[in-house]
């Protein structure tokens, strides 16, 4: 879009939406209001910030926009999964920064191979759309294992009387856990294409892109997704076994 003319148009996507509300009696028009102001705003920040990071291409002011979106993607995961349970916090944003850092570093070294390694047109956008994956994969996984093990106490403590370690009273809700937090991706893998086109192929196509060279980056994109967000919930689910277990090999539950 090259006129504010044209973003005032596609707010009028949100008129309609609120007045739809209104008319059904749903009460949502106060949400969808705020949340339009929200976008708006937290775009507009977003959009200067990254002007001035790719027009001064720092390597500090790289790494302190992917901070930013690291901490804000680990106090995120970390409050679906429970503020209950000790350290935590860096025990998901370890595990997402690493998987992150890995899946990245492949990314740039094999596939890309951009000028320098901290090129702000190829890092922060990849950086924000892999943590954005592995934060929704390891709250899903660690939500959901959390869960299970405070719902299954008696079953668990079953196997450790019966002599199984810890891994192994948990290792099924852990594989369980995995699984649900690689649902979401491995489903849009499975339609890409076919029911949807992703965000990211989308708008290359609106700007002018080659539709073979767009469906290339956005299956790069998906398979970085893929192994970064199950890099990042084998992480996240080891670290809460062991905390849910003390040095004695007893359950604990938070």
């Amino acid at each position: 879009m090259n006129s504010p003319l044209q973003l005032v148009w596609a707010l009028g996507l949100m008129a309609i939406a609120i007045a739809l509300s209104v008319w059904q009696k749903l009460g949502l028009e106060g949400k969808l209001a705020m949340a339009t102001g929200r976008t708006v705003l937290q775009l507009s920040v977003v959009g200067y910030v990254l002007a001035i990071v790719f027009e001064f291409k720092n390597p500090l002011l790289v790494l302190l926009v992917v901070g930013v979106m690291l901490v804000v993607a680990t106090i995120v995961a970390r409050n679906r999964i429970s503020q209950k349970i000790p350290r935590l916090i860096p025990l998901v944003g370890g595990s997402i920064l690493t998987a992150t850092a890995l899946t990245l570093l492949y990314t740039n070294l094999l596939v890309f191979q951009p000028p320098s390694w901290y090129d702000p047109q190829y890092l922060i956008p990849l950086a924000g759309i892999v943590l954005g994956n592995a934060m929704n994969g390891a709250a899903i996984a660690g939500e959901r294992l959390v869960s299970t093990l405070n719902s299954s106490q008696l079953e668990i403590e079953t196997h450790l009387s019966l002599g199984a370690t810890p891994q192994q009273a948990v290792a099924q809700y852990r594989r369980e856990a995995i699984k649900a937090g690689l649902i979401p991706t491995i489903n849009t893998m499975m339609v890409v294409g076919l029911v949807t086109l992703p965000g990211i192929m989308t708008g290359q196509l609106l700007s002018g892109v080659n539709p073979l060279i767009a469906a290339a980056y956005q299956a790069v994109i998906i398979f970085m997704l893929a192994c970064a967000t199950l890099m990042t919930t084998l992480l996240v689910t080891t670290g809460l076994c062991r905390q849910h277990f003390n040095q004695f090999a007893q359950l604990q539950l938070w």
